[in-house]
């Protein structure tokens, strides 16, 4: 089964000979090496390039141990390389192995292995390609490092489009699959639930949270562990590190401060487990700062995490929205719209939330996802903050039904989550 991750290819194909180092980051079994060594390997033999033109290094095995030492690795690919013309592709995979601890700890001075890839850089017949699955090593560092000759092509778990090309069942049963158990490729080879469940509870505890427990060298893996399930727990729901000092020091007696906190928060963003949304007041025109909101990089590990207890339909579809809009591209900010209201006979300030500001460029779209708005008072509800907002950009409700889009006499849309989920230019042409 080949699954085609087209949004992805197309941007490497993009980033061809630009004379920096493409930098494909993302969680940790999401196909980055899928893409690179097999679906952009392919495209470049598609086009004439030879086997012995492409060098590729997994130094997440343990057979290629030797050459995480980045004079080893430095020595490897040079003896590959002719010197010439012809065009030679590396693909380094999961580079944060060629980075050592102590290197880690002393963030003054560049890793070694900034150094080879810099070396390389500096070869006019090599085009170069790494992936590693920690976005503070391997983009905000490899981009201030080279100053410019770096470029991230962020991977993310299967969006349900592409979940659908490996789903046996209409688009409504793979709704209902996705929903539960999310977008990690390897779900879609296993047969039973059972198998589906144990892959992402062991992924999650024994790839993603170890990982930041060895990395940041954590010794209360308890408060990790509580804070992973708290989050999990309040996914589309405004908070920040003091909020969740209370709700440590009430609900489960913990110590924990919002520094720490705030720091573990970090640590789960860098390893791409979750990812934030900021508030952003729409008419202001500025980000209003804390609280804010955060998502999982994926549905079916956050299910994971609470054993699969709490699967409330209407909170996965708003993570799986804002999951898809930044896969497109878009930043996407959580709108506060100020709204004058008549209660009880006198006038009253409230602020109304639009659950997405998505801009790309010039382009900005307001998208209120509800799982359903079947009575007027709930269209109500659903549309008023969007109502509030007097500018011309796209204003779009998604709902679970199915439903041809329809625009309304305010000009708000309202359209089927799964037309906006299989179309990819689904918000161009509304």
């Amino acid at each position: 089964m080949e699954i085609r991750r087209d949004r992805y290819l197309n941007r490497l194909i993009d980033r061809m000979h630009n004379d920096m180092v493409k930098v494909v980051t993302g969680i940790r079994r999401c196909g980055k090496t899928y893409l690179l060594f097999n679906l952009f390997g392919d495209y470049l033999r598609s086009e004439g390039v030879d086997d012995e033109h492409i060098i590729e290094v997994a130094l997440d095995v343990e057979e290629n141990a030797a050459l995480r030492d980045p004079a080893a690795l430095s020595a490897y690919l040079r003896s590959k390389i002719a010197s010439g013309r012809e065009q030679y592709y590396v693909f380094l995979d999961e580079v944060q192995y060629a980075i050592s601890r102590e290197e880690l700890k002393n963030p003054d001075v560049p890793p070694r292995l900034y150094g080879v890839l810099n070396g390389l850089l500096r070869m006019r017949n090599v085009d170069v390609y790494v992936t590693g699955s920690n976005s503070k090593l391997l983009s905000r560092d490899v981009m201030t490092e080279f100053r410019g000759r770096g470029d991230e092509v962020r991977v993310r778990p299967l969006s349900f489009s592409e979940f659908i090309q490996g789903f046996d069942g209409d688009r409504y049963q793979g709704w209902a699959e996705y929903t539960v158990y999310g977008g990690m490729p390897l779900t879609l080879s296993m047969r039973t639930d059972e198998q589906k469940a144990r892959y992402l509870e062991r992924l999650f505890e024994e790839t993603y949270l170890k990982d930041v427990v060895e990395r940041h060298e954590i010794r209360k893996r308890d408060e990790l562990d509580d804070l992973v399930n708290v989050l999990a727990s309040g996914i589309g729901t405004l908070t920040n590190p003091s909020k969740l000092e209370n709700t440590f020091r009430s609900v489960l007696h913990s110590k924990i401060s919002s520094n720490t906190i705030s720091s573990y928060i970090g640590y789960l963003e860098d390893a791409f487990v979750i990812e934030e949304a900021r508030r952003y007041d729409v008419k202001g025109r500025g980000y209003i700062g804390s609280p804010l909101k955060y998502y999982f990089e994926d549905v079916g590990l956050r299910n994971a995490r609470l054993g699969f207890r709490q699967v409330e339909e209407g909170h996965i579809m708003e993570n799986v929205v804002y999951n898809e809009l930044r896969a497109r591209g878009y930043s996407v900010d959580v709108g506060v719209v100020e709204k004058r209201v008549r209660e009880e006979g006198r006038d009253v300030r409230r602020q109304l939330e639009v659950d997405f500001v998505a801009n790309r460029g010039s382009d900005r779209v307001y998208i209120q996802s509800a799982l359903e708005m079947r009575t007027p008072e709930k269209a109500a509800q659903e549309k008023a903050s969007l109502l509030g907002i007097n500018d011309s950009f796209k204003k779009v409700v998604l709902v679970r039904d199915v439903v041809k889009p329809l625009r309304d006499e305010r000009g708000v849309v309202t359209m089927s989550v799964f037309d906006f989920l299989l179309d990819e230019n689904s918000l161009v042409g509304i």
